[in-house]
């Protein structure tokens, strides 16, 4: 018997049915404009562009304007590359336009789809971004699709790495700009480490298609992106600290060997207090519990770890003056290897080496947050359905699966599961020979680079020729993927997501055009098509005859996406083909799943060596298996989140405000605000509220005016007068410093001024951000601990980070105050080079900017430039700090000629 939701399911549609059958009549009214389109000329198309666009600006709906905007993109479209959109297609574009993910099968033409919601969204004129996992795919669709909006009469850019500045700011003024998700969320740190508003390069945050969304808001989510540059030299710090620890007795620590953990008892906290008070590195009425002691706590524990957890010649060994790593595995010298977290420098405090600078935070941003910053969202990829939760959960994207031009006619096999992987890689390595011998083409998928080595000796020698895609993504292998649906063709690959490039049954045929056009560049190039298209066609209807191609996978990932990835490439546009999954009891996820209980059945069946149980049941269980790894791990990803989630709000308030600031042709105002509140703080901590005038501290008040105001004023008399409350000498000192900023504008010239108060305000800005960063990394290193005492560490985190948030913001007034106040007025002479001064100090802090956690192989920047040569640092043009240095010195630039 049916259960009510079956039922319900028969009769009204799945929910994603009821998505597809409401664009049905938005896809006919489109079809039905086609024929009046297809009547328009070349400027014709380019007139409607501007139609449209007119009509948005004067608050037409895009809604509205989208049938006429799709039929006008597809027709350019069919004119500029040949292709027309499938109704799926216009279908996908839809979506995409309303905010969704358009989960869309391998081949079925995702790069072309992404035109149509992109077109229509700048008609706005505020840009759009279309998201690439990488720069080759980023150059390509750019060059490609860019044949379609130029027909439109629409501007179309790519962003990449190492780009000069203005070919960049000119990408991002593009309608549409075609860009990586690293460069563009560096591109979003860079720019508010800007100082002038003429030199950032993103403008709003409009609309967003991400490519491969999976790949990009997931799968590399889990990484944020950071922007190191040298810290301050904390030397004195750790030479202080390192004396403190050989001090300590047995019960002022507790160490556990087995989870490498070591830390301090409350025995020990007494002791630290008591001496760190006394030795002036902490000051007085501090406690170690106080969010202010953050930073010399994570000290204190690193230094704590460098002596307990880490012994000389066995960890580490010195050599020449410096600490080098040594790789428990392998017993070897790591070069070059550090510690992170100051953890590097306690032990060379410990070891009485050279302290080297740590590398401090100077922006950081996850893909989640940078991605959330969008007005609107939208992804493609083959496969999402697996991830709908968190999409929902996190970006507020639904899915929609949309279906196929033609119907699908792979046949995917049960999974084989045999009892040993020497059983298991015989069975595949037979298989492939099985269909190498009837002309079928295999792709066999890996899941590391290992296997796929230990797979490719095992096929050397059963004599089977195949090609081996290593996980390294670059231009050739486009050629790898495009021959292996030749015929008989075997092709070993690690992974297959975002490749870019189908593989086409029979061979990429244009490949082959251009191959053969390149050998021969005399000869008559139509004649060369034609040979080769009908060599072709009978190439491709013999594969097809042997079955399409067959994808074997090796064994399960912890993720259905990634396997269904490696699925989706056999059976594209209707094509024959075939999916099989080989798995062994002594794969990761067999062993995770409880391969013990298996073993025990398969040897109860009698099964003899080199049989495999294939059974629907199996696919089930690991189902559920791999369902259980995805929830956990998405559990990681969202507390991730929520410890960012912190970070996020206070560097949207900084960012915020530094745009304002810059925006600002005059920020007087907000300079006198800040002073006004530190001469309030100034009254209130000298004269507090409810006291007599006996009780006032006005010498100390005296002082700190002086110190903080720099201004000399009779602070005592004042307080001696009868009936002089803490409000009337808040106000005198507020007129007095405000006369005598008067005078200093004069003195200095009101632009000059103006230009300095901006300077001074996003320097100091700067500067306590990246203090207030390192701090945050600190206290979440040190926070996990409260979970011991049954205190919430995210709560714990939240109120702290609130705390040093505040204490930042009044430091940062008491600074700029400070700062304003002793600039005394100088020639004209020294006045010019203070703000060149300024400006180059912000320049090198730019150049600092050495992107983290990117994957992206640095530019070559001798390619990049003419006349290039590297004994001449003129002609090397900007390399990236983390590039080899161009003087083939083969250091990184940023150790070499880079050197700040």
């Amino acid at each position: 018997m049916l259960g009510l939701g079956k039922i319900a399911k028969k009769v009204f549609g799945t929910p994603n049915d009821r998505k597809i059958k409401a664009t049905l009549p938005l896809v006919e009214k489109i079809n039905a404009l086609e024929p009046e389109f297809e009547a328009l000329s070349d400027e014709g198309l380019k007139d409607k562009t501007e139609e449209l666009a007119k009509r948005a600006m004067e608050g037409e709906s895009l809604d509205a304007l989208l049938p006429e905007a799709f039929a006008n993109c597809r027709e350019a479209a069919r004119r500029a590359l040949g292709l027309r959109a499938f109704d799926v297609q216009l279908m996908g574009g839809i979506f995409l336009h309303q905010g969704n993910i358009s989960e869309m099968k391998t081949g079925e033409g995702k790069t072309l789809v992404a035109t149509f919601p992109a077109y229509l969204n700048a008609l706005t004129g505020k840009g759009v971004h279309v998201v690439t996992v990488n720069d080759y795919l980023a150059r390509r669709d750019a060059e490609w699709m860019g044949k379609v909006y130029g027909a439109l009469g629409l501007t179309c850019g790519v962003v990449y790495p190492q780009q000069d500045p203005n070919e960049k700011k000119a990408a991002y003024a593009c309608d549409v700009t075609y860009a990586t998700n690293n460069e563009l969320g560096f591109d979003y740190l860079r720019d508010n480490m800007k100082g002038d508003l003429a030199e950032m390069f993103q403008r709003e945050h409009n609309f967003a298609i991400v490519d491969e969304v999976d790949s990009i808001l997931i799968d590399e989510a889990r990484t944020p992106l950071i922007i190191s540059g040298p810290a301050q030299d904390r030397s004195d710090l750790y030479v202080a600290i390192d004396k403190l620890i050989p001090d300590l007795q047995d019960d002022h620590f507790s160490l556990d060997e087995k989870t490498r953990a070591v830390t301090f008892t409350d025995e020990g906290n007494e002791f630290l207090e008591e001496h760190l008070h006394a030795r002036g590195l902490l000051p007085e009425g501090q406690s170690l519990y106080d969010p202010e002691s953050t930073t010399i706590v994570h000290h204190v524990n690193q230094g704590l770890r460098a002596h307990k957890l880490f012994t000389k010649d066995k960890d580490y060994i010195v050599r020449g003056g410096e600490v080098v790593l040594i790789d428990e595995f392998t017993g070897r010298m790591m070069a070059g290897r550090r510690l992170s977290e100051g953890l590097h420098q306690a032990i060379e405090a410990k070891e009485g080496c050279t302290i080297q600078p740590e590398n401090v935070t100077l922006a950081q941003v996850t893909f989640q947050n940078y991605f959330r910053l969008y007005n609107k969202l939208a992804g493609m990829t083959g496969t999402a359905a697996t991830e709908a939760e968190e999409f929902m959960e996190i970006y507020g994207l639904g899915v929609v699966e949309v279906p196929t031009n033609r119907p699908v006619a792979r046949i995917d096999d049960d999974d084989a599961v045999y009892r040993t992987a020497a059983e298991k890689y015989d069975a595949i390595v037979a298989a492939i020979k099985d269909a190498h011998e009837k002309g079928q083409p295999t792709l066999v998928g890996t899941t590391s680079i290992e296997k796929s080595e230990f797979l490719s000796d095992m096929l050397k020698k059963a004599g089977i020729k195949h090609n081996v895609l290593n996980a390294r993504q670059h231009e050739q292998e486009a050629q790898i993927v495009a021959d292996a649906g030749k015929l008989g063709a075997v092709t070993i690959a690690t992974n297959m997501a975002g490749r870019g490039t189908d593989i086409k049954l029979g061979g990429n045929v244009e490949f082959k055009i251009l191959e053969a056009i390149a050998a021969d560049p005399e000869g008559d190039h139509e004649a060369i098509r034609e040979k080769i298209e009908s060599e072709h066609k009978a190439d491709e209807d013999a594969v097809k005859a042997a079955g399409g191609l067959f994808v074997l996978a090796t064994e399960r990932h912890e993720s259905r996406r990634i396997d269904n990835q490696l699925r989706g490439r056999s059976g594209r546009q209707g094509d024959p083909g075939r999916s099989s999954f080989f798995l062994s009891l002594e794969d990761d996820l067999m062993r995770i799943f409880g391969s013990e209980r298996l073993d025990k059945v398969l040897s109860s069946l009698g099964m003899k060596e080199g049989e495999a149980i294939v059974h629907p049941w199996v696919n089930k269980s690991l189902e559920r298996a791999q369902a259980k790894v995805e929830g956990r791990n998405f559990d990681i990803r969202k507390q991730l989140l929520k410890f960012d989630d912190v970070m996020n709000d206070q560097r949207k308030v900084i960012f915020s405000q530094r745009r304002e600031i810059m925006e600002a042709k005059d920020v007087s105002e907000t300079t006198q605000d800040m002073r006004n509140e530190v001469i309030d703080d100034l009254v209130h901590e000298f004269m507090p509220p409810k006291t007599y005038a006996d009780q006032w501290n006005t010498q100390g008040l005296y002082a700190a005016v002086i110190e903080k105001l720099g201004i000399d004023v009779p602070v005592i008399d004042w307080a001696a007068e009868e009936g002089v409350d803490d409000d009337e000498i808040a106000e005198r000192l507020e007129k007095a410093a405000d006369e005598a900023m008067a005078q200093k504008a004069v003195k200095f010239g009101a632009e000059n001024m103006r230009m300095i108060e901006k300077q001074v305000l996003l320097q100091t800005i700067d500067t306590k951000w990246r203090e207030h960063l390192l701090t945050l990394e600190h206290l979440r290193s040190v926070v996990g601990f409260r979970g011991y005492a049954q205190r919430d560490p995210l709560n714990e985190y939240k109120t702290e980070a609130f705390q040093l948030f505040e204490g930042m913001l009044d430091s940062l007034r008491e600074d700029v105050t400070k700062t304003l106040a002793h600039i005394r007025p100088m020639t004209e002479e020294e006045q010019q080079q203070m703000l060149a001064e300024m400006q180059e100090q912000r320049a090198a802090q730019e150049a600092a900017a050495a992107p983290v956690g990117s994957d992206t192989p640095p530019a070559n920047p001798e390619a990049a430039i003419e006349g290039f040569d590297e004994n001449d640092p003129a002609t090397w043009g900007d390399p990236g700090r983390n590039s080899p240095c161009p003087c083939g010195s083969g250091k990184k630039f940023k150790h070499c000629h880079g050197k700040i």
